[in-house]
């Protein structure tokens, strides 16, 4: 459950642009909510910004690729289940791990009708609640949200544009959007490849990790017996 929703919610930032997989989840409404954040986005740049900072003709990779976004936006999805509870937790799941299936398996959802995938969604939301509802709580839920927006951060990062992690709040340089991003060697160009590279090798992590966690605990110092877990 912690993993669908980190992943559905490291597709948040990108709410800032229509072109995003995000942006075209739930046809016309997902595409408003888009337009209407990428305005918002610009409009708090240009709110925030110095003479040193550069002018800007859109909100991407503006407000909702900082970490006062990553905060904000575990806080409220925290606030929210603690305040409405079953219904509100529902709902953030259904959304959450909608983006999920969307951003890690694309190519299959892409030949899917959207209101296909937007039920499965809601199936595995209302079947994780009732399977786990003390892990759907208020904060495993919030931190989940804000885990996936900042991995969402970092993976930016790494391409040659950066992101403005203390956007519109610290000035460094007399700007307040500066962009961090790895030394000019380690940066990758989106897109071009090197993402299924990464993409392979995380996934092969992963695989190794889930393997010591069930049949060789050992190796990772954990204190259960090997197959214990399943």
């Amino acid at each position: 459950m912690f993993a669908g929703v980190t992943a559905g919610a490291a597709l948040l930032p990108d709410l800032d642009t229509p072109q995003s997989t995000l942006a075209r989840s739930l046809g016309l409404a997902s595409k408003a909510l888009a337009h209407i954040t990428e305005n918002v986005s610009k409009a708090i740049y240009d709110l925030t910004r110095t003479r040193r900072d550069a002018r800007i003709t859109n909100g991407h990779r503006t407000a909702t690729h900082t970490l006062w976004f990553a905060v904000v936006a575990g806080a409220g999805t925290a606030a929210l289940v603690s305040a409405y509870g079953k219904n509100s937790a529902i709902g953030i799941l259904f959304f959450m791990l909608g983006l999920g299936i969307r951003g890690l398996v694309p190519n299959w959802t892409g030949k899917q009708d959207w209101t296909f995938v937007t039920g499965l969604s809601l199936a595995l939301a209302v079947a994780v609640w009732f399977a786990l509802p003390a892990s759907a709580g208020s904060a495993a839920l919030g931190a989940a949200v804000t885990t996936g927006v900042v991995v969402h951060i970092l993976g930016d990062m790494v391409t040659k544009r950066g992101v403005p992690l203390l956007g519109g709040v610290v000035s460094i340089g007399g700007k307040r959007w500066r962009n961090f991003r790895l030394p000019g060697p380690l940066r990758i160009r989106a897109g071009a490849g090197m993402d299924a590279m990464l993409a392979v090798a995380c996934a092969t992590v992963v695989a190794f990790l889930a393997y010591c966690v069930v049949w060789a605990p050992h190796l990772l110092g954990a204190p259960w017996v090997a197959g214990t877990l399943t």
